[in-house]
């Protein structure tokens, strides 16, 4: 067909082309072949479902199995660290070392939204193989970020609304009771009778609360006093009466019960496991598909490295999440085995599809761009809302400039890393 398609032009030039043309017959036939070799070689490359010169179907087949079987353990072990480590003390979600490695998991998640699914999502809108109009007329990558962007925060906000409520409820009716004890999975901490209480979004101690089956976590709070006005002293002080006890013991006999708060935090981190799972696995099925309908070894091969680290540190953040929000077993099982399973069904699914799939169809085109960009919409305000700023601007960490430095370490580190590897896969 491109050698036709020459002829035709080069016979019409001919034919009806005259000296008044702007160009002679020569530049005119440099013209016409490189155009045409243009239009031929994309239609060709639309048509068809994928043209490597790498492509083995049988070798790919057996690295397919390899990457399930990859992903699936880095995934597994990468959120299985922090459920278990909870019970152990050099693993606890109030510790340093978990701080720093939830910071080098936060610059995963950041570099995995900002250079891998939005560019994802750019590449894909913005293909030849679509229509001029309207997907270049607009840009809709940075749009669909945007709107996923907002409607997080607006379930972030919903969300963290009705449990809170609910966990308050709860609260009340039990003490509307009076000849009820308190139920042994409700943990209530106290604090001295002057103190001021005042939230700080992102610290953390070692109160828990346990309501209607929620584990959770007594997070994001300091106690200000008059002798030091929520210095860094104060904190230390606070952090050291915590070791001893569930209660908040300050120079005062007496004390009050500040259950509210700990609810609203608990409800926190209840919502922002669920809200990142969700973006985690909406782009895990995404990239999971992409890989199952490769044909070509030369492609696959470095994927499956690539997303190995990407699931184990992803992984990671998500359980340190769920681990803070003090789910059940049974919940923190399921929600760990969901998002481990999730790649390897979409690679799956990929291969399933492969022989008919074309992957530079409009229909498959649309749909892997509007899905990258929400994914990155989604997973760009989970790192820097819920991940970074959350634990980056806590009272803890302005106290602790050693664990300052080391986070912010780890944070470009794995930003760095992640993005880096957008230069094989």
């Amino acid at each position: 067909m491109f050698f036709i398609d020459v002829f035709w032009k080069l016979l019409t030039l001919f034919l009806f082309g005259s000296e008044s043309d702007s160009l002679s017959e020569a530049e005119s036939i440099l013209q016409v072949v490189p155009k045409t070799m243009v239009t031929s070689s994309s239609s060709i490359l639309c048509n068809a479902s994928e043209s490597d010169i790498c492509r083995d179907d049988s070798a790919a087949f057996l690295l397919k199995l390899v990457a399930i079987a990859s992903i699936l353990l880095a995934g597994a072990a990468g959120v299985a660290i922090p459920l278990i480590g909870r019970n152990r003390r050099f693993l606890q979600t109030d510790g340093s070392l978990f701080v720093a490695a939830k910071a080098f998991a936060a610059g995963v998640i950041l570099a995995t939204g900002f250079v891998h699914m939005l560019a994802g999502g750019t590449e894909a809108l913005t293909n030849p193989c679509l229509p001029d109009f309207p997907w270049s007329k607009f840009p809709f990558p940075g749009f669909f970020a945007m709107i996923a962007a907002l409607i997080t925060l607006l379930v972030d906000f919903m969300g963290t609304q009705y449990y809170e409520r609910k966990q308050e409820r709860e609260v009340t009716e039990s003490d509307e009771q009076p000849g009820r004890d308190q139920s042994p999975g409700i943990v209530v901490p106290m604090a001295a009778e002057g103190g001021n209480v005042e939230k700080v979004f992102g610290e953390e101690d070692s109160g828990g609360i346990h309501i209607v089956g929620i584990h959770a976590h007594a997070a994001h709070h300091r106690h200000s006093h008059p002798s030091d006005h929520g210095s860094c002293d104060g904190h230390r002080k606070i952090d050291i009466a915590h070791d001893h006890g569930h209660g908040h013991g300050h120079g005062h006999g007496h004390g009050h019960v500040h259950g509210g708060m700990d609810a609203s935090n608990g409800a926190r981190h209840v919502v922002v496991s669920q809200v990142l799972e969700l973006g985690i696995v909406s782009h895990s099925i995404i990239i999971g598909i992409s890989l199952g309908v490769s044909q070509s070894p030369c492609t696959i091969r470095p994927l499956i490295a690539a997303l190995s680290f990407h699931q184990f540190f992803e992984g990671f953040a998500l359980g340190g999440c769920i681990s803070q929000a003090q789910f059940k077993n049974k919940s923190a099982t399921i929600m760990a085995c969901f998002f481990a399973l999730t790649t390897p069904i979409g690679i799956g699914i990929g291969t399933a599809v492969a022989s008919s799939f074309n992957s530079h169809s409009i229909g498959a085109l649309v749909t892997e761009g509007i899905l990258d960009s929400l994914s990155a919409g989604i997973l760009v305000y989970m790192a820097l809302v819920d991940l970074i700023a959350a634990d980056f601007l806590s009272k803890r960490m302005s106290c602790n400039f050693r664990l300052q430095i080391v986070s912010y370490l780890m944070l470009f580190l794995g930003a760095g890393l992640m993005s880096s590897l957008a230069i094989w896969a």
